[in-house]
């Protein structure tokens, strides 16, 4: 049975708060695609935290990990991710405005699969699943259920500090839909996401 579980809530909180790709997706979604967009991203990393934990559970991940050609892939992957996501960003800047009826469907599958892919591409938290995740597990009881539930508690206070952060961003919209401070906070927002990939990619 886990043990230590506001250890755990604590832990996993400051590592969602932690400045990194998740907070700088999150931030280029909410400006980009609104509250809609964010959402979805943060269920696609949601989802990512779940697979890494169940992988982490069942001994794939530490395999995985273990593999310097694996662990490569994995990192450039992400990084790459990243990067792309920030030429998108600044890309963002030279069209026109996006028509408001553009469809909230695809916004949302794009923002998923940005969140899934920027997760699962960061190796991190591959780590912090092999490495973390059995510190606070007992031997005796459903170890793999037990590290799973885990899995399920991390991605849900991960995505309530996500929610959280998404609602202090829109709530600056007013000030954020001013047309020059919505160019300048865009392109940081996506030099920030290719300087990330760039390290991502680096092992930095």
């Amino acid at each position: 049975m886990p043990i230590h579980l506001t250890a755990f809530v604590v832990t996993t909180w400051l590592l969602a708060m932690l400045p990194g790709a998740g907070q700088a997706l999150v931030v280029r979604q909410t400006l980009t695609g609104g509250r809609v967009a964010a959402a979805a991203a943060i269920a696609g990393t949601a989802t990512g935290l779940l697979i890494w934990s169940t992988a982490a559970a069942a001994g794939l991940s530490a395999v995985l990990l273990a593999n310097p050609a694996a662990y490569r892939m994995i990192r450039v992957s992400g990084g790459v991710v990243l990067v792309l996501l920030g030429v998108s960003t600044w890309w963002s800047l030279r069209r026109a405005a996006v028509a408001a009826g553009s469809g909230a469907g695809l916004t949302r599958r794009r923002g998923y699969l940005a969140g899934l892919a920027t997760n699962l591409g960061n190796p991190k938290a591959g780590v912090f699943a092999v490495s973390l995740l059995p510190q606070f597990v007992t031997p005796d009881g459903p170890v793999l259920l037990s590290s799973i539930g885990l899995g399920v508690l991390w991605a849900a206070v991960t995505s309530t500090w996500y929610v959280l952060f998404t609602w202090l961003v829109d709530r600056g919209r007013s000030f954020t839909s001013r047309p020059a401070v919505r160019r300048r906070l865009q392109a940081v927002t996506g030099g920030v996401l290719i300087l990330l990939g760039v390290a991502v990619a680096a092992g930095m």
